[in-house]
């Protein structure tokens, strides 16, 4: 699970605040019990009392204390129960309680993470994602074939649409069965409408839930986030934010092409696939330009990166938003006319 220093910063702090909390509220717990039952005091400082006094004896070498030291101990603690209930309270009242009793409110368990630390983990990355809420509605269980069809043709390549959309359901899937194993990179391209953003929130959603950093950009949110970096007031805040796009884990830019094009999203567009190509980081881009106008507007060398180190999947057919506007018109004239 990949996370960038300040990141883990942000969740130990988190952590840190539930450990102080759970004092707080043991604390009160003892300011209300005390207040509810004056007796209780009187049994805590006989028990403190008592284990201080058998502590002692044993440093002086009696062997009879530790066994003593429980007996009494018990008869005192049971009496506290018993305090404690008779007053409505449970007998765990004056006892620290957890968030995760698992872990303490630690996040570790010993020197792995904790169950509830790993949830942590990929909460957090969902809400850096940019993608919190459309992935509960656009993943692989939501995914359709319905809206591609068998009679559509695509001229360049010969194959049907619905034919297209299995093998780039396939190998999206397969990219997030292995991404931890394999480096892979993804051009999602062709006609306007059938599924290439679906298609990378699908990954991006397995990928999240496996505990990897995903950040989500349409083109043109990517290229003003480089144009404040480089022409802003240089910080150690805008080193972080270039080094957070380049080596995440999983980085999305959606509809390549639709930014204004110029010299500087060209350039910028070479350097962030090339950097992430040396760290070995995956990369998956979605545009609606044919593969030569990618090459004509981001130059021959950007077109050479991605060619090579990409898997090209082409999609085709009608425009499924269109298809699901017609749809729902035509199921109100059904409504309509019973």
């Amino acid at each position: 699970m990949a996370l960038t220093n300040s990141q883990y910063d942000q969740l130990m702090r988190i952590y840190e605040q539930r450990q102080i909390d759970d004092e707080h509220r043991l604390r009160d717990h003892y300011q209300k019990a005390y207040s509810m039952i004056p007796a209780l005091k009187e049994l805590d400082q006989s028990i403190s009392s008592l284990s201080v006094e058998k502590a002692r004896r044993l440093l002086d070498g009696d062997s009879t204390a530790l066994s003593s030291l429980k007996e009494d101990l018990h008869q005192l603690i049971q009496r506290k129960k018993s305090l404690l209930e008779d007053h409505g309270l449970s007998e765990d009242y004056l006892e620290l309680s957890y968030t995760c009793p698992d872990c303490k409110d630690t996040g570790y368990i010993g020197t792995e993470k904790c169950h509830c630390f790993k949830k942590a983990i990929t909460d957090l990355l969902y809400l850096q994602s940019n993608l919190q809420e459309i992935l509960d509605k656009e993943n692989f269980s939501t995914f359709s074939l319905d809206y591609y069809s068998s009679n559509h043709i695509d001229p360049v390549t010969g194959r049907s649409a619905l034919e297209a959309v299995q093998t780039a359901l396939k190998a999206c899937q397969d990219f997030t069965v292995h991404f931890s194993e394999d480096f892979q990179n993804i051009l999602l391209y062709g006609d306007t409408g059938v599924g290439k953003t679906f298609l990378s929130h699908c990954i991006a959603k397995e990928v999240m839930d496996a505990g990897f950093s995903v950040i989500y950009f349409t083109a043109a949110g990517l290229f003003d986030i480089f144009a404040k970096c480089v022409f802003g007031r240089h910080s150690d805040k805008e080193d972080e934010t270039m080094d957070h796009i380049y080596g995440c884990d999983l980085l999305i830019i959606d509809d390549l092409g639709t930014e204004l094009s110029n010299s500087f999203t060209t350039s910028q567009l070479f350097i962030c696939l090339n950097e992430r190509i040396l760290r070995q980081k995956p990369t998956i881009i979605s545009t609606n330009l044919a593969l030569e106008d990618i090459k004509s507007i981001y130059s021959e060398r950007t077109f050479s990166r991605i060619s090579s180190n990409y898997t090209l999947l082409r999609l085709t057919g009608d425009d499924i938003r269109i298809q699901k506007k017609l749809l729902n018109l035509g199921g109100t004239k059904d409504a309509a006319t019973q």
